[in-house]
């Protein structure tokens, strides 16, 4: 889903030295324009999920064994996206959103190596039916980090056989679904998907770092390939591997990967989440695997940090258009949070930040919210995203319950964003350090007028 509690307390030594460096301050702050204007009819709203994190009836997966060998919590269906998906796609619809996210499971379709599942085909066919149905584009995530047993068996990433397999996967997708013409996301947040694949292998050291370099080159060759295996079967096909946006250093953690697939993306997908910090979030609980699940509801926000994000990927990629990919607020288990931002606000500050950013000539095409509902966050059910809370403990009916968020995206999708005249409920940082030097040296600000915030 996000950039993970590993990778933003691998970027903690990073962080705490920008700060200093910041030390001085501020530039002259910008003007701000007065109001902002409505994002175009054909700004593509979105919600986004994850095949395994929703799904449930899990196949053997890297995934199953991650859990069954560690202290993560139990699996159960999760939020049986695989039984209700109509449901789901559904509410998606009712809030007006014109894309929904969702990942073709290798795991189930290829549950052997020398055996393919059409049951698995069949049902993957019947949800991006229902997609389509009802108005919306699908946006398939080929790779969301779950990949079947046996080649978890064979080494997993690590395994130099890994790509060929792989890419077997991808052109049996890719042939099926092309012709439905969805956004195509090959690998979700590579550089987070590395450091988890080796934590859970208990790699360290110097093995880490070069277990690191030949993974991300593993993917590097999956995604170009894939990419152009794509563009032949759908030659205006939109393509991206989305990156998951680090606040202090994400030249730093991102460049090593980005640079190298620049060529062979359609457009740049960023997942933005939280804000600069210098404190790993405390862990839920340690698995016996001696992996941290974090507290990511005590990882400090800031919705301005989406401007940041995409200013920061315009400025490198001009010709390339801008998608947000994952963007969203996770509470501990619906409470509210300890910095008392509520959902619907963050939200609405959010559109706001895109809207300013569209305004200011960053080609933002799209917007996902992660998540529709609450579902599995690798390795507990506490952290929570959904629009639609799901009590996975406790009601095994699994009702989809409104949050006000729900509402507050409904009303965003309807109008093109905030109406004239909105502002965010929290100012921005006069020195920020979610895009150092430039989100001090020349920050975002807001109207100065009565009233703000």
């Amino acid at each position: 889903m996000h950039p993970g509690a590993r990778l933003c307390a691998m970027a903690v030594a990073a962080m705490t030295a920008v700060a200093l460096a910041l030390g001085a301050g501020p530039a002259q702050a910008n003007s701000a324009p007065d109001t902002v204007a409505p994002l175009p009819a054909d700004f593509l709203w979105g919600v986004a999920s994850s095949g395994f994190q929703t799904e449930g009836h899990a196949p053997d997966s890297n995934w199953t064994r991650y859990i069954a060998r560690s202290g993560y919590e139990p699996y159960r269906d999760s939020v049986d996206f695989y039984d209700r998906y109509a449901e789901d796609i559904e509410l998606a619809h009712r809030l007006g959103v014109k894309v929904y996210r969702i990942s073709i499971e290798w795991a189930r379709l290829q549950p052997a190596p020398d055996r393919w599942d059409e049951d698995a085909f069949r049902f993957y066919d019947r949800v991006i039916d229902e997609i389509v149905g009802k108005g919306m584009r699908p946006m398939l995530t080929l790779d969301h980090w779950v990949y079947p047993g046996w080649a978890l068996d064979a080494g997993g990433w690590r395994n130099p056989g890994m790509v060929d397999s792989w890419l077997a996967n991808m052109r049996r997708v890719v042939d099926r679904y092309a012709d439905r013409n969805p956004l195509w996301v090959t690998i979700n947040e590579p550089v987070a998907y590395a450091v988890h694949e080796l934590t859970e292998a208990h790699v360290a050291g110097g093995d880490f770092d070069a277990g690191f370099n030949e993974i991300v080159d593993r993917f590097v060759q999956a995604h170009r390939s894939s990419y152009d295996y794509i563009r032949q079967r759908q030659p205006d096909a939109l393509v991206t591997s989305n990156i998951g946006y680090i606040s202090g250093d994400t030249t730093g953690i991102n460049d090593r990967i980005i640079d190298r697939i620049a060529d062979k993306v359609s457009f740049v997908g960023v997942d933005y989440y939280f804000d600069a910090t210098t404190d790993a979030p405390r862990p839920v609980a340690r698995s016996a695997a001696g992996t941290d699940i974090a507290q990511l509801w005590e990882l400090p926000l800031a919705a301005e940090g989406v401007y940041y994000a995409l200013r920061h990927y315009a400025q490198r990629f001009p010709t390339l258009p801008l998608f947000v990919v994952e963007n969203g607020l996770s509470t501990d288990n619906g409470f509210g949070r300890p910095d008392g931002y509520d959902r619907a606000d963050y939200l609405r500050d959010t559109a706001y930040w895109l809207q300013r950013a569209r305004m200011d000539g960053y080609n933002v095409i799209g917007y996902n919210y992660w998540s529709l509902t609450d579902n599995y966050e690798w390795g507990s059910y506490t952290p929570r995203f959904g629009l639609y809370t799901v009590f996975v403990d406790v009601d095994p009916f699994l009702i989809r319950f409104p949050t006000p968020a729900a509402d507050a995206y409904r009303a965003v999708t309807a109008t093109g964003g905030v109406p004239p005249g909105y502002l965010p409920t929290r100012r921005p940082a006069p020195c920020s350090r979610i895009d150092p030097p430039s989100s001090c040296s020349d920050p975002v600000v807001l109207p100065d007028r009565a009233g703000n915030p």
